[in-house]
């Protein structure tokens, strides 16, 4: 059976109690998904038209979608410096305080080079090299976000990576957006280019005359900058990525004692992102669906960008469930990127939580904390990637290379071990590699 309530005006309301199977996978299905074809199709135009015509290229693209053709991409010392005293210091102490904050989370969290004797005169070694050349990309289609810029410049500094580009959209003056500048500047990033979307990262990956090729690239972006970041990925000659960071989304777990007001707070802000984002409610108590309900159109009539959210609220749901227990195996299904426990005693709810990309608990803590200064990191994975990936640190910007070094008496030690299951295998020239080595100790 398949009942869905009468849809609000504002967001979709549904009973999980009596939804069948299919109904239930539909109600939590992304909105992406629907257009990954076409998206698919259209990013992979642009990411051919980048590698054959490079620059040329980027121009094209840059007057289609941008409104705007640049002869040169690079932001100068001037335009650095004018970001900078153009912000209001409130701004700027704001974008400091933040990229300290964020630092302290992240050093704390750092990996550590390590080694142990695991034979005698067998040593095995851990050490850390951070990657020669990332690419960062900063949206700035629909709203600026120079803490995306913190976000991936923070821990790219901390892991030393000698190399640091940062794409971001141009505005229609064929500025960069100020914020975005005075925070890369922050991070001591240098090359900053303004080229946005699929063919940013294009460029990043398989590079043009003016912007070098990256080895990495890093950072959100909507369905086509996910789409072009997963296209790359998948070919020898592109570039690795940090995780499938594509349009945001936000899972809201609350009970009878939630302020309505807040999650209906934390559902826009979520929804305001753009019109691909998502947010779901779910809660076992009716009178709070009827209350963030009316919060949701009151916050609405005063929200600026208000058209965008109402869009993402066409494909969002609050949905009504038997208990926080289900609620809690519901968000465990959907791997949400955010999730929020606006619940009386959320941390002894945290055991319950077995994916999701960062957790917010308590009626205290909004995930635009998250977004900008609580410390934690905002490039988070998208799409059900929560089920296999975690967010953004250190370690995404460093490669671990494992070191051993052998003495005559530890290929004694452990080279028979070796010897025995290169005889399993079948692989003789192994087990030779080994037995050599045997034969001129004991000699």
């Amino acid at each position: 059976m398949s009942a869905v309530v009468s849809p609000e005006p504002v967001m979709r309301r549904a009973d999980w109690r009596v939804l069948d199977a299919r109904a239930q996978a539909q109600l939590l299905r992304r909105p992406v998904q629907l257009t990954s074809i076409t998206t698919a199709s259209a990013v992979t135009a642009i990411i051919e038209e980048v590698r054959d015509r490079g620059d040329a290229a980027l121009r094209a693209f840059g007057a289609r979608f941008d409104g705007i053709e640049l002869d040169d991409f690079i932001v100068g010392e001037g335009e650095l410096d004018a970001a900078q005293s153009g912000l209001t210091q409130a701004l700027r102490d704001a974008i400091d305080e933040a990229a300290e904050r964020i630092a302290v989370f992240h050093r704390a969290g750092m990996s550590v080079e390590y080694g142990v004797d695991t034979a005698p005169g067998v040593r095995c070694e851990r050490m850390l090299r951070p990657i020669g050349r990332v690419g960062l990309y900063v949206p700035a289609g629909s709203a600026p976000l120079p803490s995306t810029a913190l976000m991936l410049g923070v821990p790219a500094r901390l892991a030393g990576c000698p190399e640091i580009v940062l794409c971001t959209p141009p505005r229609r003056d064929g500025s960069a957006d100020p914020a975005v500048l005075y925070a890369a500047r922050r991070c001591g990033i240098e090359r900053v280019y303004k080229v946005g979307g699929a063919q940013a990262i294009a460029a990043m990956a398989y590079g043009t005359g003016s912007i070098p090729r990256c080895d990495k690239l890093f950072g959100p972006g909507n369905a086509y900058v996910t789409e072009a970041k997963r296209q790359v990925a998948t070919d020898q000659d592109g570039a690795a990525i940090d995780m499938p960071a594509g349009p945001s989304e936000v899972l809201v777990i609350a009970d009878r004692g939630a302020n309505p007001a807040f999650v209906a707070a934390d559902l826009l802000s979520q929804a305001e992102h753009g019109p691909d984002s998502q947010v779901l409610l779910l809660t076992d108590n009716d009178a709070l669906l009827d209350a963030v309900t009316d919060q949701l159109a009151l916050q609405l009539a005063a929200l600026p960008r208000a058209d965008i959210a109402r869009r993402a609220l066409q494909s969002s749901s609050a949905i009504r469930v038997e208990s926080i227990e289900q609620a809690l195996e519901i968000s465990n299904r959907y791997a949400p990127e955010h999730l929020i426990l606006a619940l009386r005693d959320a941390r002894a709810w945290l055991s319950r939580v077995r994916v999701a990309g960062s957790v917010f608990l308590g009626d205290w803590a909004p995930e635009a904390l998250g977004d900008y200064c609580s410390g934690t990191n905002h490039v988070l994975p998208t799409s059900g990637a929560a089920r296999f990936s975690g967010g953004l640190n250190v370690a995404s910007f460093q490669v671990a290379i494992t070191v051993q070094e052998v003495l005559p008496r530890g290929i004694q030690a452990i080279g028979p071990c070796a010897v025995e299951l290169a005889r399993a295998e079948g692989l003789d020239a192994h087990l030779q590699a080994v037995a050599l080595r045997l034969q001129a100790v004991a000699s």
